[in-house]
């Protein structure tokens, strides 16, 4: 290696070690932190631990609220990604035209500011808005001579509830991205589908849609990513209720850590759900290949 190549290096190690260093504080060392958690019974009273191997996951296994909780996380994701990315790629195409660049910057913004407040107000927010007694949304059924809705008390609804307070507070990222996706999309292709004579369904099936399919790709996995670490909306809004309606995955691994003192069995409920997004991240890798074949 030369002395300009061996001084190169040097300057890009020093750059990056600051946020190698973070990386290996905040994330990489609880990760292996929660590992060794995860096969130790630790005494809460005097910290000592024993190591008892695949004891914790041998109990949160057998756990029926573990199991309920991952169903309910997996009707999360089904319901809210659906929401999220549908909608904001609704959104994305309506704004994906010849728009007055004010009207579509206002726009833009509009949706997206949802995104930028923070989750633990807007579930105050909601909460309040779905209150049974004291609700704007109660009050205007009733206006309307509907009877009241059980918003966040029936167990029937209260999932649904938590999902439309995601979906308004989060599609407005997914539209971002999927209209800057639209809009690198050639014009030129678009121009000569219109000469062939394409109407504007035709150009999005066929043109658009596969053109931003890694994109769409990506906001599905990530959409998914964050649904099964969603805590703050359900954890405010209903506690995991009525019953075990809403309790989702990383609620239960918070009541096993903080609820029930055992430090065990929350991290291996942690390391399961490492293992289930490590799985999901493999599959949208492996289809992401696949996209770029064609």
């Amino acid at each position: 290696m030369s002395k300009i190549a061996a001084r190169e290096a040097r300057a890009g190690w020093s750059l990056a070690a600051p946020g190698l260093l973070l990386y290996l504080l905040f994330a990489l060392l609880p990760v292996l932190v929660t590992i060794g958690f995860s096969v130790t019974e630790i005494d809460r009273f005097t910290w000592k631990t024993d190591f008892v191997g695949f004891d914790n996951f041998a109990y949160i296994w057998s756990d029926s609220h573990f199991w309920r909780s991952l169903v309910n996380t997996l009707e999360f994701i089904a319901l809210a990604v659906t929401g999220n990315v549908g909608l904001g790629l609704l959104v994305a195409v309506l704004l994906d035209r010849a728009l007055p660049k004010p009207l579509l910057y206002l726009l833009r913004f509009a949706y997206f500011l949802p995104v930028l407040v923070a989750a633990a107000l807007v579930s105050l927010v909601w909460k309040f808005l779905y209150s049974t007694d004291l609700g704007i949304l109660n009050y205007y059924l009733g206006a309307l001579g509907v009877p009241g809705v059980g918003w966040l008390t029936d167990g029937r609804v209260a999932m649904v509830s938590v999902v439309i307070m995601d979906v308004w507070k989060h599609f407005g990222f997914f539209m971002i991205i999927l209209l800057a996706a639209l809009q690198s999309v050639p014009r030129s292709l678009i121009e000569a589908a219109q000469i062939d004579g394409a109407g504007m369904p035709r150009i999005f099936w066929h043109i658009k849609l596969p053109a931003i399919a890694p994109v769409l790709l990506f906001c599905i996995t990530y959409a998914t990513i964050g649904g099964l670490q969603v805590f703050d909306s359900v954890r405010i809004l209903t506690n995991g209720g009525p019953g075990d309606a809403t309790r989702v995955m990383v609620l239960y691994m918070y009541e096993q850590t903080f609820g029930m003192q055992d430090i065990g069995t929350g991290s291996a409920a942690a390391c399961t759900l490492l293992v289930i997004i490590m799985a999901v991240t493999a599959a949208q890798y492996g289809c992401g290949r696949r996209l770029a074949r064609f």
